[in-house]
């Protein structure tokens, strides 16, 4: 090739941050065409440079790089959500859209790969493995991903990984399921592609089952002798910021695992990213438990791009592309600047960026066929001769995202359970997608909100309507305007709406800017945890009571969900 004159930028007396030593060096960096060109140690100013920028006192590492993560989660569509994102130093994420899957098939996550194509950062995209995330017995979704939509979904370019699969249980026993044709399919086609994994508490022969499918990554909750049985075996570790603690830390360093870890964020929500951060907040958090802030750099950076094979980023060399974030302090991760492909695109103009939104098609924001509720939907009828029954319940506990099975006798009246005053809360899911009319219920007990009510359209990971609350009448408001909102999550106490995020497109996004969702976000949580909501994620925990990939007890409109056996169970014991 014929070598340009000069370069494009150079960029002078940065402390750059050097992957394979994992130190910082004084140095000048050239960029040119996009990709870094030249990192001079020497900073002998050698090469001519159409500009120059002098950020002495910078200190530049490679972009943070997200490799296990749900736009979703955020609640905001991909160009919203990736505006903010540059600010925090991500310049390349892995999301895995299943729950727009769930919400509408195929169709769904092209049109969330569309949505994003002229974002400032780079995404790329998991094949959904689990739409539903069980089965059609168990769980009522708005759309199916099947092997042959995966096996279509391969065709197009952002794809670079197989997503989380998460019916972890059933494919160590049943290799007809679809995610398990396709497993098939992609080891006789021998194409290489990652395959992540969600195996919470899987451990010994059922842990080698299922690493002998191919999926060798997972990104759960653990105890320290899960993390280990996954290290021990050959698994990429993802460590989320619920895992981070100095016991885990300390094992990683004890047995120098460096290399077969990488941070991740899975889900982050619009007030937290808003305020707090997204993968950045990560690192931070590591370093403050103790992590040298080079090495929280390289499981943030390396580590993760070598996973995904891309080997264009993840660290600044010749030839690599020119993604980088310049910071204050390697402590801190203050961000000043952040570059993709040698743009910068934090600070960025804003009024560019608004003007390119994407705006999902019109069946988006009419998604949710039910329509207005009576209070009679909450009545539930038992043989009129019984005094008492006893109920299977759903007992959450602080600090997690499982629930507890326990049981609970109320008094019957007239043939009707007696919930109200009781130390349970009714949990009512119905199917919203205009299929069935199914309507599946339960009781919610323990750190959950003891008065009023709260509904939610935004349900992992069928996202189906959810309604949970003390009285008939609060359940009927909140739910009510959940459906006039075509999609939100919304509280209600004494008859009255409380607080309420719109989520319009497809029920669990929206496309305001980040203030407006951050704002609502916060009200909601506010009145959550007015309401009695006693975790330190009360909206996470809300809406994972439908998910039935997460233990123990969990609703869907099927009914309750014996999550270990996989199987409905009843109501009443």
């Amino acid at each position: 090739m014929e070598w340009k004159n000069q370069v494009d930028c150079i960029y002078e007396n940065a402390q750059v941050y050097n992957s394979y030593f994992k130190e910082f060096y004084p140095a000048d960096v050239s960029v040119t065409d996009g990709k870094i060109y030249y990192i001079d140690y020497r900073q002998e100013k050698k090469l001519p440079a159409a500009k120059t920028i002098d950020v002495s006192g910078s200190y530049m590492i490679p972009g943070l790089i997200d490799i296990h993560m749900h736009i979703e989660s955020s609640m905001m569509t991909p160009q919203v959500f990736c505006e903010h994102l540059a600010s925090c130093g991500v310049t390349t994420i892995v999301s895995e859209p299943h729950e727009m899957a769930n919400v509408n098939g195929i169709r769904g996550v092209l049109d969330m790969i569309d949505a994003g194509a002229s974002c400032p950062v780079d995404i790329f995209y998991g094949i959904p493995s689990c739409v539903p995330s069980t089965s059609e017995e168990l769980e009522t979704t708005g759309g199916i991903i099947d092997f042959s939509a995966m096996k279509k979904l391969l065709e197009n370019e952002r794809i670079i990984c197989v997503g989380e699969v998460m019916n972890y249980r059933q494919i160590i026993q049943d290799n007809q399921l679809e995610i398990g044709k396709f497993l098939e399919y992609l080891k006789e086609q021998n194409l290489g592609l990652v395959i992540e994994g969600h195996c919470p508490k899987l451990v010994d022969l059922d842990l080698a089952r299922f690493l002998y499918l191919g999926i060798n990554g997972d990104h759960t909750e653990h105890s320290l002798e899960e993390l280990r049985q996954r290290f021990a075996n050959g698994m990429y570790v993802e460590l989320q910021e619920k895992m981070l603690s100095r016991e885990v830390l300390e094992f990683i360093e004890t047995h120098q695992l460096y290399e077969h870890f990488g941070f991740v964020t899975d889900d982050v929500m619009a007030d937290t990213l808003y305020e707090e951060g997204q993968l950045d907040m990560v690192v931070r958090k590591a370093i403050a438990l103790g992590m040298k802030p080079e090495q929280a750099i390289y499981n943030a950076t390396f580590t993760n791009a070598r996973r995904m094979n891309l080997s264009d980023r993840g660290v600044l060399a010749p030839g690599k592309r020119a993604d980088f974030v310049l910071i204050e302090s390697p402590c801190t991760l203050k961000v000043q600047a952040s570059y993709k492909d040698g743009v910068c695109i934090y600070p960025s103009d804003k009024s560019e960026t608004v003007a390119c939104r994407h705006s999902f098609g019109s069946e988006y924001y009419h998604s949710i066929h039910l329509s207005e509720l009576s209070t009679k939907i909450f009545e539930l009828p038992v043989e009129k001769e019984l005094e008492a029954v006893t109920v299977r319940a759903m007992k959450v506990c602080d600090g997690s995202t499982k629930t507890e099975e326990i049981a609970v006798t109320l008094p019957v009246k007239d043939g009707l359970v007696q919930w109200e005053n009781s130390e349970c809360m009714l949990a009512v899911v119905m199917e919203r997608y205009g299929k069935n009319k199914n309507c599946g219920y339960g009781f919610v007990c323990g750190d959950a909100i003891h008065k009023g009510a709260v509904a939610t359209s935004y349900a992992h990971d069928s996202h189906n309507l959810l309604i949970v609350g003390a009285t008939p009448a609060d359940m009927q408001a909140a739910a009510n305007k959940v459906i006039e909102l075509q999609g939100g999550i919304v509280t209600a106490c004494g008859g009255t709406v409380t607080a309420a995020l719109p989520l319009p497109v497809g029920g669990i996004l929206s496309d305001r800017p980040i203030g407006e969702i951050s704002r609502d976000l916060k009200k909601v949580r506010a009145e959550l945890l007015r309401q009695g909501y006693h975790h330190h994620h009360p909206i996470m925990s809300l809406c994972t009571l439908t998910l039935p990939v997460s233990p123990a007890l969990k609703l869907t409109d099927h009914g309750l969900i014996n999550v270990e056996k996989g199987e409905i169970v009843s109501l009443f014991l």
